[in-house]
């Protein structure tokens, strides 16, 4: 079927969590790679990436820690992505395959939380930068970032699509420029001269990056499920999984390098000193604003997947949704103004304390990126009825007990090897303090759910089947 020219498609959204027909579908795989090259080429990567040498590595094997943890992370989330075209859902829908109609609903309100949590730290530097560069307050700074964020959010996917390729151009630019003053300022050859390989420093790098990639999962197929049916699934996933690998890797290697230099300078000052890379006047401005703009981006991802949570988890008990327009604004406006009052809030204070709370939540949907992928490729091979995802007396039922529970022991078996501030495990000093739940969270349930589902008899089609009509 030939598609429509993306010229033809409205401005803003018409669809919300209903499947996407073939009529509608339109983009271009470029736009996946630029959309996710943007998202992460932003501040918050950097301070990730910083992280590795600020608790104890050196620039040498945190390097390479962190790109070992972008290939295993971004592969998981790049799996997800390349479901999008052939489903034309967003990405948490699907999981009423795996959990039933109702059940779906335990990891989409904790995914919720968790996004929450992110744009709500992210607007915090936002706001910092918007503040510096417009001479106004952090406060100030955060509700203006807000307003961009709610304008986009409520737009939807073309424009958030735009926004993705501006994000990656004015991203490109500003990190070749940080990174030649960064080089000008810093012996690099030196920093990476110094190698202390210690097997805690090494899998903390890994686990640092992994977890970033892997905390898209949940609504990575949002951004994919426009693109035509018949879009390779292999290049949908080489698209996104190398735009997000690509932009985060470089993101968390300007980190490194910049906290190894900085002489304990970076942290807690992490804005001011990259701008203050630069000196002062025009160029300090112009990077003020390329690090608003690059949140921008991963802001409204945050807050658009929210969006879709909330429809998604609402029409599970309701039957079919339709979401109309006022109600799509009521929607964004709750999540942003939810955001936006923790990072008022918390700006000065608790930030630090939620943001590991936020980390500590990555466990809760760790175990469903493995039971959802495992479904997907080896129980029912793509084969979903679509229909009955909207019907708790069909297919899937209201309750799928043998999927809830699998996710359930997925979540307990990471307690005891988390590392965060809010919680630690028992094990983690057993293991020089490396946070390695994301490993135990992937692996064990994936490898429980594969054999309960081969033996759950279930009725699986045989074939993928869409609605009649939309």
């Amino acid at each position: 079927m030939s598609q429509a020219s993306d010229s033809s498609k409205p401005l803003i959204e018409v669809r919300s969590i209903n499947y996407i027909p073939e009529a509608e579908r339109h983009g271009k795989l470029y736009s996946q790679f630029t959309l996710w090259l943007g998202a992460n080429l932003q501040i918050t990567a950097i301070v990730t990436g910083a992280l590795a040498v600020v608790l104890g590595g050196d620039v040498f094997w945190s390097l390479i820690g962190l790109l070992i943890g972008q290939l295993l992370g971004g592969g998981v989330m790049a799996l997800h992505a390349a479901q999008g075209p052939k489903l034309g859902l967003p990405q948490m829908i699907s999981s009423r395959v795996q959990f039933g109609v109702y059940g779906a609903a335990i990891p989409i309100v904790l995914v919720c939380l968790m996004y929450l949590g992110f744009t709500a730290t992210g607007t915090v530097l936002s706001g910092q930068a918007l503040g510096q560069l417009f001479g106004v307050s952090d406060s100030v700074g955060i509700l203006m970032f807000a307003s961009v964020i709610v304008l986009v959010t409520v737009l939807g996917y073309r424009v958030i699509h735009v926004i993705g390729r501006i994000a990656s151009v004015i991203g490109v630019i500003a990190f070749v420029y940080l990174f030649s003053r960064l080089v000008s300022q810093t012996d690099v050859g030196a920093l990476l001269e110094i190698r202390h390989f210690t097997w805690s420093s090494f899998l903390l790098a890994v686990s640092l990056a992994a977890s970033w990639q892997i905390a898209f999962g949940p609504y990575v197929a949002d951004y994919s499920r426009y693109l035509p049916s018949k879009t390779s699934p292999v290049k949908t996933f080489l698209a996104v999984g190398a735009g997000s690998v690509i932009g985060a890797q470089v993101a968390m290697i300007f980190g490194v390098f910049a906290a190894a230099g900085a002489n304990g300078q970076f942290a807690g000052h992490e804005v001011a000193y990259i701008v203050g890379l630069s000196g002062s006047g025009a160029v300090a401005a112009l990077l003020y604003f390329s690090i608003a703009f690059g949140k921008i981006t991963i802001s409204t991802l945050n807050s658009y997947g929210s969006f879709m949570c909330i429809a998604t988890v609402i029409s599970g008990f309701r039957g079919h949704l339709e979401v109309s327009r006022v109600q799509r604004l009521v929607f964004v406006l709750l999540i942003v103004g939810a955001a936006t009052l923790i990072a008022l809030l918390g700006q000065h204070s608790f930030l630090g304390a939620f943001k590991s709370f936020i980390l500590f939540l990555l466990a809760f949907f760790t175990p469903w990126s493995a039971v959802n992928l495992v479904d997907y490729y080896c129980i029912t091979r793509e084969h979903y009825d679509v229909p009955a995802l909207a019907d708790p007396d069909g297919r899937y039922g209201r309750w799928n007990i043998p999927g809830i529970s699998v996710y359930v022991i997925g979540v307990l078996v990471q307690l005891p090897f988390i590392s965060t501030k809010f919680y630690t495990g028992p094990l983690v000093d057993a293991l020089g303090g490396v946070d390695i739940s994301w490993i135990i969270g992937l692996v064990v349930p994936a490898v429980l759910y594969y054999l309960v589902a081969r033996r759950v008899t279930r009725a699986v089609p045989d074939r993928l089947i869409l609605p009649a009509r939309t």
